[in-house]
């Protein structure tokens, strides 16, 4: 099979497609005939190995597995002699290691039934950036209706989720992004849109309950301005901070040390995709409260590409990597995938 591969750390000039074996599916696995990808930070810290604070997960010197993890859409192919969740046929989305290929092995706890009403490349853009905005904003932002709440870096793969989860959570929710990006915010249902490069958020004319910051470019006090007495900072990803921590003193160190001294809720979010949540996604999306925004689809001999856009930060939704047909389908990488727009 073809899998898009690196031995070491470095720019997207680093990675090539090659023949590999078949993934071997495990006792409590699944073998996923993998239809799209998706692309996000999480990648791209992954392929750079940057900052270096994440080489202890990745690997010191090199990284410890040569397919990169992400989110991952497809098919059962072959499940394990314990797994009971899924059988052969059955459409799914999660994550997994080594999705950047036609096929890949992923956890029973990492995967969940693919939302009817998604295609493929849609479903690929969800797990990751859609858990960590939920997490954000149910778990640590503890979010209830009527708050006012504000999601910097709106138009982005969190931020895109957020604004929407925000909505379905019944708040009233401003959007935070550039000027080209307004239209966007709106379509997604933000009751209010702040371009940031005419306006700051902080300017004391309005205060919320809640702040979402994925931007990640910010200082604690800066966002603290435009918090309400007892209001919650919610800090996700650490962009930004260097290539020794990337922000992870801001966003763990910085806001756990402020949180002592303040009545405000400054809280960091290190999220995980599990399966319940994704089933909380997929019940979302299925009854039309939550759609994927994606920039752009790839083919599989084009993700150096798709993660260089990635690394430009173009703000607009998420990236996403498509793999394969099935028989009678067109070719997805043939055309570009666009939503709100």
């Amino acid at each position: 099979m073809k899998a898009m591969t690196r031995d070491r750390y470095g720019s997207a000039d680093v990675l090539a497609v090659e023949d590999v074996a078949m993934p071997v599916v495990g006792d409590d696995g699944v073998l996923i005939r993998v239809r799209a990808a998706g692309i996000g930070p999480h990648v791209w810290h992954a392929l750079t190995g940057l900052p270096y604070l994440a080489r202890l997960g990745f690997g010191l010197r090199k990284p410890k597995v040569r397919c990169l993890r992400s989110d991952v859409a497809g098919t059962v192919e072959a499940v394990g002699r314990s797994v009971t969740q899924f059988q052969p046929g059955d459409e799914v989305f999660g994550v997994c290691d080594g999705a950047i290929a036609e096929y890949a092995c992923g956890r029973v706890d990492e995967l969940a039934p693919k939302p009817a009403n998604l295609t493929f490349e849609q479903a690929a853009a969800v797990p990751v950036s859609a858990c960590a905005a939920l997490h954000g904003l149910r778990d640590e932002g503890r979010i209830h209706a009527g708050e006012k709440v504000l999601i910097i870096g709106a138009s982005g793969g969190v931020g895109s989720f957020a604004v929407q989860l925000a909505k379905a959570f019944g708040a009233e929710v401003t959007g935070v992004c550039s000027t080209t990006k307004t239209d966007l915010v709106r379509s997604l249902g933000a009751d209010h849109v702040i371009d940031y490069t005419r306006d700051d958020f902080a300017n004391g004319q309005r205060r919320y309950d809640l702040i979402l910051d994925t931007a990640g470019r910010r200082s604690l006090s800066h966002l603290r301005r435009a918090l309400t007495p007892r209001g919650t900072l919610v800090i996700v990803g650490g962009e930004g901070g260097g290539r020794w921590t990337g922000g992870f003193e801001r966003q763990v160190l910085g806001a756990a040390v402020v949180s002592r001294f303040v009545r405000q809720r400054l809280r960091a979010v290190m999220s995980r995709e599990r399966q319940e949540d994704l089933l909380v996604l997929k019940d979302l999306i299925e009854a039309g409260k939550l759609t994927p925004v994606i920039s752009r689809a790839y083919p599989l001999d084009q993700v150096p590409d798709a993660l260089r856009d990635e690394d430009e930060g173009h703000g607009r939704g998420k990236v996403v990597v498509t793999i394969g047909t099935l028989d009678g389908e067109q070719d997805p990488t043939e055309r570009t995938v666009e939503s709100h727009e």
